[in-house]
């Protein structure tokens, strides 16, 4: 994933990332997708912005502790099968973004074992908070 730093309403950011985090998950529109989990990467790039993430005192509650994302995960992952890869990223995308300190946020999925010739199918969204 490149980053966003460069775009005009994240420039005063922190990114923090999340890199090809494998979970198993239950996960397809297919008969035979719904009898077991495939392994999916999920890739999380936050924008925290630099005035809510400049800890001053090397404290970790001065900061969005990476555990948020895995968990966040996690918790997405124990509600059971979802169909679409796009509903797992936007629901993955909505519990990054209910984070107070987070001004926008990427969340990517990607299948690897799908097609034996391709390295992975996936998809991305980005969303970024109006006001802070």
């Amino acid at each position: 994933m490149q980053s966003l730093l460069g775009h005009n309403d994240l420039r005063d950011c922190r990114r923090l990332f999340l890199r090809n985090y494998e979970v198993w998950i239950n996960i397809g529109v297919h008969d035979f997708e719904k009898r077991g989990e495939q392994r999916v990467l999920i890739n999380v790039d936050l924008y925290i912005p630099l005035t809510v993430s400049t800890p001053r005192n090397d404290e970790l509650d001065e900061v969005v502790d990476y555990d948020f994302m895995r968990r966040s995960i996690a918790v997405r992952i124990k509600q059971g099968h979802v169909h679409l890869q796009e509903t797992l990223c936007d629901d993955v995308l909505k519990l990054m973004l209910a984070h107070p300190r987070v001004k926008a946020a990427r969340v990517s999925t990607e299948k690897p074992d799908v097609y034996p010739d391709c390295d992975a199918v996936g998809c991305e969204v980005f969303g970024i908070k109006e006001v802070m």
